[in-house]
C-alpha cells in the first residue's frame, strides 16, 4: 500500500504521524508554521490507512497500519536517519517505531500521545473552558463538533480547528476505523524493548479529556533524555490552544537532536 502523503522541504527527513480520524492537515497546520521558518528538514506527512486520501484495504488492525508506515519509511526515507512525530494515534505508532529503529530515528516527538491504549484505563481530567469569546459557540454549524474538546474556544482556535482537523473527520472511513480498532494494540507492545536513549519530546494537556497527561508520566523511565511539558489551558487539541508553547518546544527538542 502507498500511503498519499504531502512532502515539504529538503534536508533531514522528519516524518509525522497523525492521531485517530483526521488526517495529515492536523499535523501540517501545527508543524509548518514551526518548520517554514526553519532550513534543512524534509518534511514527510503521509494519511493513515482508512484516513485523509489512503484507502484502509482490508486492514483490520494496528498491526496492519504500522505495516503500511514501515512500507511507507523504506520507500520515502529508506536506510537515512529521521526525525520522529507523532500526536495521539500517532503518538501510540511513534513509540512503536522507536523499539522497532532506534538505531535510525534521531528524535522522537509526541504531541498529546496515547499513554494507556484503552480509553476506560486512561487516568483522564474532566472537559473544562478555560477560555473563550463571544459569538463563538454561536458561529458553528450544524454537527460541528468543536465544542466537544475544545478548552479554548476562540476565533482562532475554531479557524485552525475548520482548517486543519475538520477536513480530515469529514472523509475518514469510519466502518473501516472501527474494523481496525476491534484489534487496536499493536501485537507487540511499544516501550517493551531496551530504553530509547535520543532527544526526546513528551507534550501533554492539562485538560486533555482524551488521552490525558497522566498516563504519559509512566512512559519517563524508557526515554531517559525526554522533556516532559504539561500544559495548562491545554486540552487534546494541545496544538490549537497553545501553538506558541508548542513552537518553542519542537525548536528547543530540533536543537537538541541536532547535536
Amino acid at each position: 500500500m502507498t500511503l498519499h502523503h504531502v512532502s515539504v522541504g529538503d534536508g533531514v527527513p522528519v516524518l509525522a504521524l497523525h492521531g485517530w480520524t483526521p488526517d495529515h492537515r492536523l499535523m501540517t497546520g501545527c508543524l509548518e508554521p514551526i518548520f517554514s521558518r526553519l532550513t534543512g528538514y524534509r518534511r514527510l506527512y503521509p494519511d493513515l490507512p482508512g484516513m485523509g486520501k489512503s484507502p484502509a484495504g482490508d486492514i483490520d488492525s494496528s498491526d496492519g497500519i504500522m505495516a503500511a508506515v514501515r512500507a511507507f519509511i523504506d520507500e520515502q526515507i529508506g536506510d537515512e536517519p529521521f526525525l520522529l512525530i507523532g500526536e495521539s494515534y500517532g503518538g501510540y505508532l511513534a513509540r512503536g517505531l522507536v523499539m522497532e529503529r532506534a538505531e535510525q530515528i534521531l528524535g522522537i516527538g509526541l504531541i498529546c500521545p496515547i499513554g494507556t491504549l484503552w480509553h476506560k484505563d486512561r487516568k483522564l481530567p474532566e472537559h473544562v473552558v478555560l477560555r473563550s469569546e463571544p459569538g463563538v459557540l454561536e458561529s458553528l454549524t450544524e454537527g460541528e463538533d468543536f465544542a466537544e474538546l475544545a478548552v479554548v474556544q476562540t476565533a482562532d482556535a475554531l479557524a485552525a480547528y475548520r482548517a486543519d482537523v475538520a477536513p480530515g473527520l469529514a472523509v475518514a472511513d469510519t466502518a473501516a476505523l472501527e474494523r481496525i480498532q476491534k484489534n487496536w494494540a499493536l501485537s507487540t507492545a511499544p516501550e517493551s524493548g531496551p530504553p530509547y536513549d535520543g532527544p526526546s519530546l513528551i507534550v501533554c494537556g492539562r485538560q486533555d479529556a482524551v488521552t490525558g497527561y497522566e498516563d504519559q508520566f509512566g512512559l519517563l523511565p524508557h526515554y531517559p533524555r525526554a522533556t516532559y511539558a504539561v500544559l495548562d489551558v491545554a486540552g487534546h487539541n494541545l496544538q490549537l490552544e497553545q501553538p506558541g508553547l508548542l513552537d518553542a518546544l519542537i525548536r528547543e527538542w530540533l536543537q537538541r537532536a541536532a547535536e
